[in-house]
């Protein structure tokens, strides 16, 4: 999101269940564990259209797994204005309260990047035909892609658009940790938490 001139969410796209689109990892005394935002969603669904299933109060479990684990941490007392307003609210969409924290985050690690629904953008396409579409809608001739699009993306599309892809080569700083020994690729939410304003120098040092 850094080191983009625009930072694109890919909210009408399928909702894939058990991925990354509603739950992340923290880490707790046990070691890490999965932090989950409850959902109710039908197969081939966008992740636009997926609503948050309130029939539990998981908010009020939410915010006291975060505040019980991370009640060493040294931003938690900053956060907890963060946390309150976030739980205390009532939420429809997914879609909704992903983009709230992704902003948060983003702020908190200094992060200033222009971002945007794919939704507003009215792109069609699928796959990587969409990605292609995306960037010529916004005029870009480079296309930053996760380690693992790899897989799965149609190189050749790209290159017939004369879009350069740039692959992430991600080494995952270590930092001060709580809970023992030091665990990787958790949410950018424990960095924040065990950091605070060192976040941002700690992530992109």
């Amino acid at each position: 999101m850094r080191r983009a001139d625009v930072f694109v969410l890919l909210d009408d796209v399928q909702f894939k269940k058990n991925e990354w689109q509603n739950r992340n990892r923290i880490k707790t005394a046990n070691g890490p564990a999965w932090f989950t935002v409850p959902v109710l969603h039908d197969f081939g669904q966008e992740i636009r259209r997926v609503r948050i299933d309130n029939a539990s109060d998981w908010q009020k479990k939410s915010q006291a797994t975060l505040t019980q684990n991370y009640a060493r941490a040294k931003a938690l007392s900053e956060a907890a204005v963060f946390f309150d307003e976030l739980f205390r609210r009532r939420w429809e969409l997914l879609v909704d309260i992903n983009l709230h924290t992704t902003r948060w985050l983003a702020k908190n690690l200094k992060v200033e990047t222009e971002t945007k629904l794919s939704s507003e953008l009215k792109i069609p396409g699928q796959s990587t035909e969409k990605l292609v579409n995306l960037c010529r809608a916004l005029g870009a001739d480079t296309y930053l892609a996760g380690a693992g699009g790899r897989d799965y993306m149609d190189m050749s599309l790209f290159e017939q658009a004369h879009v350069q892809v740039q692959f992430q080569d991600y080494v995952h700083p270590v930092y001060a940790q709580l809970h023992g020994q030091f665990a990787s690729h958790l949410s950018a939410l424990d960095l924040v938490l065990n950091a605070g304003e060192e976040s941002a120098r700690i992530a992109f040092s």
